[in-house]
């Protein structure tokens, strides 16, 4: 009988285990039924959480940790990766400037800044980078990217030519920018911006109203942040030339993305599109008998963008199975068999406390694994 080969492509399951433990869950049982199989693994992520470590690890990379400015102003320790071309660094903004390093009660969208983020992009610069993806989900900030352009050199001032400081807060002041000390190595970098988020920089689907109040604002907060917001957006036009206001995406993590196309080299794509490519997903398919993919949880949200339905797409491409295992299983997961998914499983054996579900997370993988093999086998003989 042929030999097989599992390409195994599973994003990470969050708080249990990383995209690479999944990969080795899942070989570990197959492996129990097809010993002699071949195994390929390819971490995947979304652009979210994970996604540097997912690179780095499908890539061959390395990665890296700084001390840089977290979002209230005090020191936090964030991580990028530097991948196996080491050319291209990857960076999650959340590392820097997530909303998860802000207790909830401190949470206050006014004076969060971006800076340490910047913080990231210079230490990338640092190793010659060429390209930088940036996944911006989670941000605890709605300061446009202004903390991110101060980090890498840009001043921002008042009317009275006061230099402003960081959040928010700050930009209705605004009536200046100098970009003439930006640091120079942002001129030959490109950055690819990982986000699903489509929406504008101001407005009633803009980045303050939508996103600010989960960031602590309150709704005297979201009207003066989106304000401000608005003003920010046309001192760029009028003093840079370049309209962010109404672009798709420019709203996405706090308005991070309207300041990286108005101080970076940026183009926004979908976070599982970054990720199958530079992973080398359609690549390492090829000649493949089954794809295993799967995340912590899904549902019919999956189709909009989800580590599980990228793999789908690439592995259907080339009528290769797929097979999906996942934590839970939510709403009209029957939505996703046309889109390319041949089968899902969860991995719950029983009901049991979160806590001990994510620490058994790898034992229950192996064993549904090893499950699947078996129907697997039964099924060619």
């Amino acid at each position: 009988m042929k030999q097989k080969t599992f390409v195994l492509a599973p994003d990470s399951f969050k708080e249990s285990m990383t995209a690479k433990e999944v990969c080795k869950a899942i070989e570990s049982g197959i492996k129990k039924i097809f010993t002699d199989a071949n195994f390929i693994h390819v971490p995947m992520a979304d652009g979210g959480e994970g996604t540097t470590q997912s690179l780095v690890d499908a890539t061959n990379g390395t990665l890296h940790s700084c001390q840089v400015t977290g979002p209230l102003g005090d020191t936090v320790t964030a991580h990028y990766g530097i991948l196996g071309d080491n050319t291209t660094a990857v960076i999650e903004m959340a590392s820097a400037s997530g909303i998860q390093l802000v207790a909830k009660e401190n949470r206050n969208p006014l004076i969060t800044t971006t800076y340490g983020t910047g913080e990231l992009i210079l230490a990338c610069l640092k190793h010659g980078i060429k390209k930088i993806i940036l996944g911006i989900g989670g941000s605890a900030t709605n300061d446009g990217g202004a903390g991110m352009a101060q980090a890498l050199g840009v001043k921002f001032y008042d009317k009275d030519n006061n230099l402003l400081g960081k959040g928010g807060g700050e930009l209705g002041k605004l009536a200046k920018i100098d970009i003439t000390n930006i640091n120079p190595l942002l001129k030959s970098v490109e950055f690819i911006v990982a986000s699903d988020v489509t929406n504008p920089l101001c407005g009633e689907k803009g980045a303050s109203s939508v996103f600010g109040p989960q960031k602590g604002a309150t709704p005297e907060m979201v009207e003066q942040l989106d304000n401000n917001l608005k003003h920010y957006a046309s001192v760029i036009k009028a003093q840079l030339g370049k309209d962010v206001a109404s672009i798709p995406g420019a709203g996405a993590a706090g308005g991070l993305g309207a300041g990286l196309m108005a101080f970076t080299n940026s183009t926004m794509e979908k976070g599982i599109n970054i990720v199958t490519h530079y992973s080398g997903l359609y690549e390492k398919l090829k000649g493949a008998d089954f794809c295993f993919t799967g995340e912590g949880g899904i549902d019919f949200q999956t189709k909009f963008g989800k580590t599980p339905f990228g793999v789908a797409q690439i592995a259907k491409s080339q009528n290769i199975p797929v097979i999906v295992l996942a934590g839970t299983l939510g709403k009209n997961i029957e939505e996703l068999y046309p889109e390319g998914i041949d089968a899902i499983f969860g991995i719950i054996p029983s009901a049991e406390k979160i806590e001990d579900l994510l620490i058994n997370g790898f034992r229950n993988i192996e064993r549904t694994s090893e499950n699947i093999a078996r129907l697997i086998k039964i099924a060619q003989n």
